[in-house]
């Protein structure tokens, strides 16, 4: 079985292994962040255990399509129903199951999110786990280890996936939303579909717009930041999760500035506005740039500790003019 790029091989290896030598478990708990690869390598055994081809899992039989675009009768899928997985659609599934298998061999079941499964829906399963028929395989998708009921997780065997790393983030970030936002996106979370949430929220593109002319308005000692603070940072950023992330991006901004200043401009993350920052990285060095990153940990600190946000960001811009006069 070959992993698609950025996974991680060695589970790909090891389940490889245990369909060769016949050595299935019924239920495993597949455990890591949106984007770690744990439906695709639920989806490469299943059709594994499917294709007709010699060379499995071959990808192009009948029985590998309709995997892929969730057709097979005998691979179904449990995903959930707004906020949870309720008792009914574990219960219809059941029902299912129950039958005899389409093409008279596996079932597989694959629980996406198993970890919003309610307590009744995953007391339910239980005895389904627990007393497997013969050629019933379970996977249970989690990316939070301690909400999936203990029961169940005793009854699994684990596999953890790590997370994407930024740039592989980014790679499958940029084909929808374009480098800048996937570069971005992929600094602050290694969660795919968090990130995804991120690329299309118009909250997110407005504060980085704002954020980078604050710190335009600081560098060039502009009273203009206090009205971008009160008039759009907090108008667009309500939340105290989205102001930390607005802080989140200047230090990105001022991290980038550091890169600069040490040539090392492939890790840059704003790309776009490399000529902006060479400009000012020409004027500041690295100990003022330290500086003024220590100053957005400090807010950073203030907001978990329920300062009032705006007096938080105006005394950061407070700093960080001093810093600008200090400098010119």
């Amino acid at each position: 079985m070959e992993p698609s790029k950025g996974r991680k091989p060695h589970l790909y290896t090891y389940m490889e292994t245990v369909l060769q030598t016949g050595r299935l478990a019924h239920a495993y708990l597949f455990l890591g962040p949106a984007g770690a690869g744990k439906g695709e390598l639920a989806n490469l055994v299943a059709k594994y255990l499917f294709c007709q081809d010699e060379n499995r899992p071959c990808g192009h039989c009948i029985n590998c399509i309709r995997i892929d675009h969730g057709h097979h009768p005998d691979v179904l899928r449990l995903k959930p129903d707004g906020q949870s997985i309720k008792i009914d659609q574990v219960r219809e599934i059941q029902h299912l199951f129950a039958r005899r298998a389409h093409e008279g061999g596996w079932r597989v079941l694959i629980i996406e999110e198993a970890d919003r499964l309610t307590l009744q829906g995953a007391n339910s399963l239980l005895k389904f786990v627990e007393e497997p028929e013969e050629r019933i395989l379970i996977f249970f998708l989690a990316r939070s280890r301690e909400k999936v009921l203990p029961t169940i997780r005793s009854r699994c065997q684990e596999l953890i996936f790590p997370p994407p790393s930024p740039r592989q983030l980014k790679e499958r970030l940029a084909q929808a939303y374009g480098d800048q936002a996937a570069a971005v996106a992929a600094q602050l979370t290694s969660d795919l579909e968090e990130a995804n949430q991120l690329c299309q929220a118009e909250w997110f593109a407005e504060l980085q717009e704002i954020v980078l002319q604050l710190i335009e308005a600081c560098f060039l000692d502009k009273t203009e930041a206090f009205f971008l603070i009160e008039q759009r940072w907090l108008k667009v950023a309500k939340e105290r999760e989205q102001i930390d992330v607005g802080l989140d991006l200047m230090l990105f901004w001022y991290r980038d500035l550091i890169y600069l200043t040490m040539g090392l401009e492939d890790k840059v993350v704003y790309r776009d506005h490399k000529k902006r920052l060479a400009e000012q990285a020409k004027k500041l060095n690295q100990d003022q740039l330290v500086a003024a990153m220590q100053h957005v940990l400090e807010a950073k600190r203030k907001l978990g500790a329920h300062v009032h946000p705006q007096l938080l960001l105006e005394e950061l811009v407070l700093q960080m003019k001093e810093d600008v006069h200090c400098i010119k």
